[in-house]
């Protein structure tokens, strides 16, 4: 489990595919830069652009770690698949602070930047989803994009998708890969874990 908010901005140094195959996974190396991985072994969980991988090999003094990504996670998620800066974060210890909310790291979909512009003294993000995802966000509700905890200000739809605006703080751009993308761009969505579970009460099947 993860809670959003966002430990360091590294990169991914290599892709490298797993096997010879056009369905294979890929492996990545990437640099920690200011994450600090001291308390990090092999076998431990590091959200990647809001997705939970697992770290296979680990140099903690060169701030450098691998991770295996199968070949369903590349096809569910962006952002895995070249060298560039990606959003990370450790996994959550029980103790910790809950700055965010709840993420589990497991992305739901790809969305996109319709616009990233400034707006006085933050931005103003506003992205699209596929309308399938509606009911899972709320006015002032939660959501998770590219691993970052972030509140959703407003909600509407026309016919082939649903929006949201969410306003960015110059923190949250200066220490994420918000800092780097722009309108058109895609986004992992991880929907609120709350609302996923809601919706399941209310909408299973009757035994």
């Amino acid at each position: 489990m993860f809670t959003g908010i966002i430990g360091a901005v590294g990169q991914i140094t290599t892709v490298a595919p797993i096997a010879n195959s056009s369905l294979s996974g890929v492996r990545l190396t990437l640099d920690a830069a200011d994450l600090d991985l001291s308390d990090v072994g092999l076998g431990d969980s590091i959200a990647i652009n809001g997705a939970c991988m697992t770290v296979v090999t680990l140099d903690a003094g060169a701030r450098a770690f691998a991770v295996d990504v199968s070949f369903e996670s590349l096809s569910k998620t962006t952002g895995l698949q070249q060298v560039g800066a990606v959003n990370l974060e450790k996994a959550m210890r029980l103790s910790d602070r809950l700055g965010g909310h709840l993420v589990s790291g497991h992305v739901d979909d790809v969305a996109r930047i319709v616009s990233l512009n400034a707006l006085a003294e933050s931005f103003e993000l506003v992205f699209s989803a596929p309308l399938r995802w509606r009911r899972f966000l709320a006015d002032k509700g939660s959501v998770t994009l590219h691993g970052t905890s972030l509140t959703v200000n407003r909600v509407w739809v026309d016919d082939a998708a649903v929006f949201g605006s969410i306003n960015l703080i110059p923190h949250t751009m200066a220490h994420t890969v918000f800092q780097f993308l722009r309108a058109g761009d895609a986004i992992n969505l991880e929907i609120d874990l709350l609302a996923r579970y809601v919706d399941q009460l209310l909408h299973k099947d009757a035994p």
